[in-house]
């Protein structure tokens, strides 16, 4: 059985190649990488607006926008889905690699 984000990114992926003019996908592809790594930062911002909320019906679906359009760049950038799963698991048997807080910037 496939998982909704291997479908979502099939689905994608087949935008790219030959969607329709009405498709958003298709219109974020036709634009380019500018307006998609815009749209990311929109999104991004919104999924912390929406954080900082009560409402999970709204954390949920600003997760999804931002997972959606995170697919769109994958897409974009030629990485596989695969690609990003094979990091996560390498990552997940990782064990003891923290590092401490980061260091505040004190001049700018």
């Amino acid at each position: 059985m496939k998982s909704e984000l291997e479908s979502l990114y099939k689905l994608i992926l087949s935008r790219k190649e030959d969607g329709e003019e009405e498709s958003y996908t298709k219109y974020l592809f036709s634009k380019g990488l500018d307006k998609i790594l815009k749209k990311i930062g929109e999104e991004s911002t919104e999924v912390i607006i929406a954080s900082k909320g009560d409402s999970k019906e709204d954390q949920v679906a600003e997760i999804c926008d931002l997972t959606y359009h995170l697919l769109v760049l994958m897409a974009e950038l030629d990485i596989p889905l695969e690609a990003v799963e094979e990091e996560l698991k390498k990552r997940s048997e990782k064990i003891g690699n923290f590092k401490g807080e980061r260091k505040e910037v004190k001049n700018l």
